[in-house]
């Protein structure tokens, strides 16, 4: 593939394939989000589609379903936002439908990360006399997949914190109260990042003191996984993550594997990939607490690929301490405080030349 030279066009077809792509949030993982728009050989819009759920047809097989004439596809060009698929999964591979296809071009944002695939979508493309282009805004596509990819080179979920706090960085008054230090657009804001991720989590604290529900109430989407953790498995049943509607959506990290290998409750089963049925428990231990890094091991082996942290100070700092956050937002409201909880403490930092640096920020990565 030679550098191509993309034009105002190009960029404007690749635009559109990628706010397709960003309809597919939270319903597609742990799939990535895909976007594809098909231009007919004199410029027009012919086909579009994106991959809408897990499981079902791919962006460009959608795209290639709305081609009303299919005379058309010759010599068109093809815009898709990721590479298309090589091998056989829940679909068949993109790549092959469309070598058989009389398009002139395929232009793609990026290559795929996945193993299974990277480049050989591409060829399967070449080989079949089509002409191939990728890089097309590929650092929109990048952030748009960001949680996508990480998952795939690091077999972990991609985990951002969420963190609301006064000017002078306290999360809580001194009687404990939090409510409300952000504003009404930052909860609605939070309740459309909560139908994005695959898990929302909070700590032991957070859902004793709090019962949050942890569900999309404020905007429509897909209801998370709902994740706690409560070391000595003795939070009161009664709590919302376990007696509403949603209850078998989550998932409670322990470390306290004599209680759970004692209970008769045939509701507490160790989680299994893929199979997330009733009250489930992932056991998790080091050193007498709950080793966080195992635990997201597990998650990701179960198809978790990202999760949201709601948390309060302590699962905050421990996380940012352990290496364990990939992103942060942090809602700063025009409030002071003067003393109460503080949102982040005890990282182990002495001196400014230990300062941990952010980097990268800006947009949600699917604002594009």
């Amino acid at each position: 593939m030679a550098p191509a030279r993309f034009t105002d066009q190009d960029r404007s077809f690749m635009k559109k394939a990628l706010r397709l792509a960003a309809k597919g949030a939270g319903y597609v993982s742990p799939n990535p989000m895909v976007g594809c728009i098909i231009v007919s050989a004199d410029g027009k819009v012919i086909g579009k589609g994106y991959h809408e759920r897990f499981g079902k047809a791919h962006a460009e097989i959608n795209a290639l379903n709305s081609v009303r004439d299919h005379a058309a596809l010759v010599g068109a060009t093809l815009y898709v936002t990721l590479e298309p698929c090589s091998h056989q999964g829940k679909t068949p591979p993109c790549a092959v439908a469309l070598s058989k296809l009389p398009l002139k071009r395929v232009v793609t944002a990026m290559v795929d990360p996945n193993p299974a695939v990277s480049g050989r979508g591409l060829k399967i493309l070449e080989q079949a006399g089509i002409q191939t282009e990728t890089g097309l805004l590929e650092e929109e596509a990048v952030k748009l997949n960001e949680a996508f990819i990480h998952y795939i080179r690091y077999n972990k979920p991609f985990v951002t914190l969420k963190i609301a706090q006064t000017l002078d960085g306290y999360i809580a008054a001194p009687d404990g109260n939090s409510e409300w230090i952000s504003g009404e657009e930052s909860r609605r804001l939070v309740h459309e990042w909560r139908s994005r991720y695959d898990a929302v989590l909070v700590g032991r604290n957070t859902a004793l003191l709090d019962n949050p529900r942890l569900t999309v109430r404020l905007t429509e989407g897909r209801q998370p996984r709902r994740i706690v953790i409560d070391g000595p498995l003795s939070l009161p049943r009664n709590l919302n993550l376990f007696s509403d509607q949603f209850e078998e959506k989550t998932v409670v990290i322990t470390y306290n594997r004599e209680k759970y290998n004692e209970t008769a409750d045939p509701m507490l089963k160790m989680l299994q990939p893929d199979y997330f049925r009733g009250e489930t428990h992932l056991v998790a231990r080091l050193n007498g607490h709950c080793d966080l890094d195992h635990a997201f091991d597990l998650l990701a082996e179960s198809g978790i690929s990202s999760i949201l942290v709601e948390g309060g100070r302590d699962l905050s700092s421990a996380l940012i301490g352990g290496n364990m956050v990939d992103k942060i937002h942090v809602f700063i409201a025009p409030k002071l405080l003067g003393g109460g909880t503080r949102s982040v403490m005890n990282l182990g930092i002495d001196r400014m030349q230990e300062v941990m640096n952010l980097h990268n920020t800006g947009r949600p990565p699917w604002a594009c």
